[in-house]
């Protein structure tokens, strides 16, 4: 079976697996990748959040991107490049690029506060190193970087041929729908797991997230029930995964991603501090609302 030209469909974002003593489990992360293969995976989004790309140093992210290009020939590989410079996300850019990735995407420039000209450029910038269109990774709670899409700039931005798709991880999914209808070409790829089926009423081409690292069946089977108009099934199904990502997030969603993962039989090891790893309280919350609501089939 050959491999898809396009970005869609349930994209697991994948995590970045540790040993004990913080290096990266390469060995693990290919583990993970081929079993989510297994369950039908045909695309990856490699570095983002999930992965804990700030928590990595620049040689450790590109030793990330390298690992996972093992899978450029079986899979669709989507490189997260997001960086504060725009020297170092080019690298990373770069890196993915020689290394066969399909897409880059990034998140805007944070913590200076830059502008819409600013980040405009930024894009611009990344997608010229890389010599392919980005895709923006829209995530204000975590940047602190809200896209106006009344401004001009940055409606220049998301119609400008340098920009071919987002991922749009806020809660606010009116503003995926004002992106479509901004730029009906771009893939627009939810990214909050539990707005999927919301993000899926309003256009979206598909969703990229971090529990589909061990729930990539449930999320698949939401996603195939809503195409097939049974939204009564996809929502009750999606309800289920809310009472598990509740869980998580009041746990700690990854440190709990990389927990559910070793229970499964693929070693994630431990998050990177300053995350924590889960007490056995929070483990056996979470193996119980797991029991209670996971679909693995």
């Amino acid at each position: 079976m050959s491999k898809p030209d396009k970005l869609y469909g349930i994209v697991p974002a994948t995590v970045t697996p540790f040993h004990r003593d913080e290096s990266v489990d390469t060995e693990a992360m290919l583990r993970l990748m081929e079993w989510n293969m297994s369950q039908g995976a045909e695309h990856f989004f490699i570095g983002g959040s999930s992965a804990e790309c700030f928590l990595l140093s620049p040689s450790e992210r590109m030793e990330v991107f390298e690992a996972a290009s093992q899978f450029s020939e079986r899979a669709y590989l989507v490189a997260h490049v997001g960086a504060v410079s725009v020297k170092e996300a080019q690298e990373y850019a770069r890196c993915a690029v020689k290394l066969g990735f399909d897409a880059i995407a990034a998140t805007p420039p944070f913590y200076y506060g830059f502008g819409p000209e600013e980040i405009y450029s930024y894009y611009e910038e990344i997608a010229q190193a890389a010599g392919k269109p980005v895709m923006i990774y829209n995530f204000p709670g975590n940047t602190g970087k809200n896209f106006d899409l009344g401004n001009p700039v940055t409606k220049r931005l998301f119609q400008s041929d340098f920009i071919f798709g987002v991922k749009h991880t806020n809660q606010v999914v009116y503003q995926l729908e004002r992106i479509k209808h901004l730029n009906p070409k771009l893939i627009v790829m939810n990214g909050f797991d539990e707005t999927m089926v919301a993000g899926l009423a309003l256009g979206a081409d598909g969703s990229i997230g971090s529990t589909f690292n061990f729930m990539y069946p449930h999320y698949r089977r939401i996603h195939d029930l809503f195409l097939d108009h049974r939204y009564e099934e996809a929502l009750a199904l999606q309800v289920k995964a809310n009472n598990i990502m509740n869980t998580l997030c009041d746990v700690g969603l990854i440190p709990a991603i990389k927990y559910v993962l070793s229970v499964m039989g693929i070693d994630a090891g431990i998050p990177r501090r300053p995350f924590r790893e889960l007490t056995q309280a929070q483990k056996d919350l979470t193996e119980a609302v797991l029991k209670e609501n996971l679909v693995t089939d």
